[in-house]
């Protein structure tokens, strides 16, 4: 069977759902801890998303706590009604709340504009060798990174370890930089 875009979709949110709530923790602290080897301290504007928790994402809350423990500027994604993401700087009065997919993000705030990301962690289903991904489908990140500079650093964050290749990867696909296991960080 060709490790199709539609068929890993299913193979890699089978295996996350099958994963203990203690290993989820567990790992996601792992990738937390693996981030801070990342060359990305420097930085100053993070974009960081907020796991979907149905969905047995990455809990992002370690690296969440990292980045304000070095003062970064975090921004959340925000889903517009047009299907675009904004980018809203998270602040003390930042209200999170929960849209109609269930994703996590800011009710309001001070949007940011992509052109000052310097690093943006991706959710993801499933990643290959080459740094191809599977998202949801949805496009909501390939469109966003268009906006963004092109040398803006793109970080997935998964409990597992890549397949060699994703088949069915079109030209509009954006590549990963690094992906970020509870083991090691692969680089692309």
């Amino acid at each position: 069977m060709k490790e199709t875009k539609e068929n890993l979709r299913t193979l890699f949110l089978e295996k996350r759902l099958i994963l203990s709530r203690t290993v989820r923790e567990e790992s996601s602290l792992a990738i937390a801890n693996q981030c801070l080897k990342l060359p990305v301290w420097g930085f100053e504007y993070f974009h960081l998303f907020l796991p979907i928790t149905k969905k047995a994402e990455v809990n992002t809350s370690f690296v969440l706590t990292l980045l304000q423990a070095r003062d970064k500027n975090i921004v959340l994604p925000k889903v517009n009604s047009d299907d675009s993401l904004s980018s809203i700087l998270l602040t003390d009065s930042t209200k999170i709340i929960k849209n109609k997919w269930e994703i996590p993000e800011p009710e309001r705030g001070i949007t940011i504009t992509p052109l000052m990301l310097d690093v943006v962690f991706i959710p993801l289903l499933g990643y290959d060798t080459f740094g191809n991904r599977v998202g949801y489908g949805k496009g909501f990140y390939d469109d966003f990174l268009k906006s963004c500079k092109p040398n803006i650093l793109k970080i997935g964050l998964s409990f597992f370890e890549p397949i060699r290749k994703i088949h069915g990867i079109r030209p509009e696909d954006i590549t990963l930089n690094y992906c970020v296991t509870p083991e090691r960080i692969h680089y692309f």
